[in-house]
C-alpha cells in the first residue's frame, strides 16, 4: 500500500508547537473567558503589528468577515458588487446574504485574480441590469494579492467601495505593503487549512479607518450602542472565541518562518515542473503565501494525471472546477460579456501538496510522478 503524502500537513506544525499551544489552551481554560477573552484583544494587536493596519477586528469566520465589510459599507438590495467568477463560493455568497447582487467578472490568466480590464464591461452590465454599481470584492486567489493599484483607481473613479477578500493571501505583500493595508477594508479567514489557520473557524477584518473599525466592532456583536442592551445598528453574532485566538497567537510566532518555507517549496516546484506544465507565476512587486500551489494542464487529461498521482500516494485537488457564474444558485446573476478565461482555467487547474513542512525528498517524488504522468500523455498523443 502506498503511503499517502499530506496535502496540507497540520500534524507537523502541531508537533512543532505542541507545548506552546497546550499552554495557551490551558491558560484559557483556567481564566474561563471563552468569548472575547484577553487573548482576542492580544491577537488583534499582534495582527495589526504584523500587517501594518491600524485596526483589526476578529470575527467568527471568513465569510462573516466579507458580510460584515459589506454591511459596514451599507451594501444591500439594488446594489451591484463586482466579484471574480473564479473563486470559492463564499465570495459570491456573502454578497447575496447582504441582499446585493454579484456581477461576475473575468480573471487574469497568469495570476488567477480579478482582471482590472474586465471591470468596465462589468460596470456596463450592472447598469443595464438596473443595478447601482456599489463595490468591488477583489479576491486574492491562491496566495498573491490582486492588482490593487489599478483596481483602486477604477474604484475611486467610479465611486465604488473596495473590499479585499484576502482569505488566501494574509501574510503576502504588494509593492512593500502587506495584505491588510492594500484596500480600505480587508477580510481574511483562519480556517485550519489557510496559511495562518486556527483549530476551528475564525476570521478578521483590517482597516485604517477608525469609524469603520468602531462600526465593525459593534455589528459583529448584534450592533450595541453606548450600552450592551441598547442597539445602535443591525448586527450579527460573529465573535472569534478565545481558544481560537490562543491557538492563532502561538501560530503567529512562527508564521514568517512558515511563509519563507512555503516560498522555498514553491521555488523548488517551479524549477522542477516548468518544462512539463504551466507553473504559477508571481507578478512583479508581489509576494505570495502559497495557500495553494496550483498548476495548469492545458491540452492534458487532468483526471488521468490526478489518478496517476493518487496511485503514487500524492493527493491533489481542483480549486475550482466550476466558476460561480456556472453554478445553479448564481446562474441568474449578471455577468460581463465574456468569462472565457475563468472557464478555461477551471478546466486546466490542479493543486499539488503545499505546506511549510514539505521536504525535498517528498517533492522529488511528486515532481517525478507529475513528469511521468505528463510524459505518458504527450507520448501517447504523438
Amino acid at each position: 500500500m502506498v503511503n499517502l503524502i499530506p496535502f496540507i500537513d497540520l500534524t507537523a506544525q502541531q508537533n512543532r508547537l505542541k507545548n506552546q499551544i497546550d499552554s495557551a489552551i490551558a491558560k484559557v481554560l483556567s481564566h474561563g473567558k471563552f468569548i472575547l477573552g484577553p487573548e482576542v484583544d492580544e491577537l488583534e494587536i499582534k495582527l495589526a503589528e504584523f500587517s501594518g493596519a491600524k485596526y483589526v477586528i476578529t470575527c467568527a469566520n471568513g465569510t462573516d468577515a466579507i458580510l460584515l465589510a459589506l454591511m459596514t459599507r451599507g451594501i444591500g438590495p439594488g446594489d451591484a458588487v463586482f466579484v471574480p467568477t473564479f473563486t470559492f463560493v463564499a465570495s459570491g455568497e456573502a454578497v447575496v446574504l447582504a441582499g446585493a447582487t454579484p456581477v461576475f467578472i473575468d480573471v487574469a490568466e497568469e495570476s488567477f485574480n480579478l482582471a482590472p480590464t474586465a471591470l468596465e464591461a462589468g460596470l456596463a452590465t450592472a447598469k443595464k441590469a438596473g443595478l447601482r454599481p456599489a463595490a468591488i470584492l477583489a479576491v486574492d486567489l491562491f496566495g498573491q494579492p490582486a492588482d490593487y493599484g489599478v483596481i483602486s483607481e477604477f474604484a475611486d473613479s467610479h465611486g465604488l467601495a473596495l473590499i479585499a477578500d484576502a482569505a488566501q493571501s494574509f501574510g503576502a505583500s504588494l509593492n512593500g505593503k502587506r495584505v491588510g493595508t492594500l484596500a480600505p477594508i480587508t477580510t481574511t479567514s483562519f480556517f485550519p487549512a489557510k496559511p495562518l489557520g486556527c483549530y476551528g473557524d475564525g476570521g478578521a477584518l483590517f482597516t485604517d479607518d477608525e469609524v469603520v473599525a468602531a462600526h465593525l466592532r459593534s455589528i459583529r456583536i448584534h450592533g450595541p450602542g453606548t450600552t450592551k442592551h441598547e442597539s445602535a445598528h443591525i448586527g450579527m453574532n460573529s465573535r472569534l472565541d478565545t481558544l481560537q485566538a490562543a491557538v492563532l497567537l502561538a501560530k503567529l510566532q512562527i508564521f514568517t518562518d512558515e511563509i519563507e518555507a512555503r516560498n522555498r517549496v514553491a521555488a523548488y516546484y517551479e524549477e522542477g515542473l516548468s518544462e512539463c506544465i504551466i507553473a504559477p507565476k508571481i507578478k512583479s512587486g508581489c509576494t505570495s503565501v502559497w495557500a495553494q500551489y496550483t498548476v495548469r494542464l492545458p491540452n492534458l487529461d487532468r483526471e488521468a494525471i490526478a489518478k496517476h498521482l493518487s496511485a503514487n500516494g500524492i493527493p491533489t485537488a481542483v480549486y475550482y472546477p466550476k466558476p460561480l457564474h456556472l453554478q445553479t444558485p448564481y446562474a441568474a446573476c449578471p455577468r460581463s460579456s465574456t468569462l472565457t478565461i475563468a472557464e478555461r482555467l477551471a478546466s486546466e487547474v490542479l493543486s499539488l501538496p503545499m505546506h511549510p513542512y514539505l521536504d525535498a525528498a517528498t517533492q522529488d517524488h511528486i515532481l517525478a510522478s507529475v513528469k511521468e504522468a505528463t510524459r505518458t500523455q504527450l507520448n501517447a498523443a504523438g
